[in-house]
């Protein structure tokens, strides 16, 4: 079965790493990090990703996570445990913020897109990538328990303490433009990707459905609003 796996990764996907998607987030972010920018990590972990570090690339790099191995991030300036709602800096203090695989567990989006907007420099941006609502793993997600989630990713090789709720409040275009028009972000920019079927490669015929969905979806933009990432970009105005 893993050579049948292998075989698929070879054939179809030869450059694609383990966590690709999160490699492609950080290129978005690389496009708009300048070397004296502030930079905000929410939900930056125990530093786990190797493609969320970005010491070498700002001029200040700040992390906050509810898990306390967020102050041994070495990925990290520095390191703050808490929750996005209450965000312990001061008005107008980074120029990027960034979430990665974050907006999918919030349970108040709008009370943590108000705190980011409050604390992002005028002219600054939120960056952010989630799963996108429409595609079918998180539509089976909203539909299974976390005990679920925790087996299923577990069989994926995810350790059970780093898989957690999911509220799915923030997760399509239509969702984010509204919190955007509250807040006060303007200009949201969108990118929605499908690739490598990473929830269906444990099986080779779930691999095989995986492919046929990727293919179809990948055909036309028409099917966009199908895809499995949504890379979001949202600007604070200059005034």
């Amino acid at each position: 079965m893993k050579s049948l796996i292998k075989y698929f990764d070879n054939k179809f996907y030869p450059d694609y790493s383990d966590n690709w998607d999160d490699w492609l987030f950080r290129e978005s972010i690389l496009d708009r990090l300048e070397p004296d920018h502030t930079l905000l990590d929410i939900g930056a972990g125990a530093g786990i990703i190797k493609s969320m570090n970005f010491k070498d690339f700002a001029g200040k790099v700040v992390g906050l996570d509810p898990d306390p191995r967020v102050k041994d991030n070495p990925y990290l300036d520095e390191g703050y445990i808490g929750f996005g709602e209450h965000l312990p800096f001061d008005d107008n203090t980074f120029d990027i913020v960034i979430m990665d695989n974050v907006a999918e567990h919030l349970a108040n989006p709008r009370k943590v897109f108000s705190e980011i907007f409050r604390v992002t420099k005028p002219a600054g941006v939120l960056l952010f990538k989630t799963p996108n609502r429409f595609h079918y793993m998180p539509l089976v997600a909203m539909l299974t328990p976390v005990a679920f989630h925790r087996y299923f990713n577990k069989l994926r090789g995810r350790q059970a303490e780093d898989t957690f709720p999911t509220q799915y409040k923030a997760n399509s275009k239509g969702q984010v433009n509204k919190l955007a028009e509250i807040v006060g972000f303007r200009s949201p920019r969108f990118r929605f990707i499908e690739g490598r079927p990473e929830y269906l490669r444990m099986n080779f015929i779930l691999y095989s459905i995986g492919l046929v969905y990727e293919r179809i979806t990948n055909l036309h933009d028409i099917f966009e609003r199908f895809r499995v990432l949504m890379i979001c970009e949202l600007e604070k105005p200059e005034n």
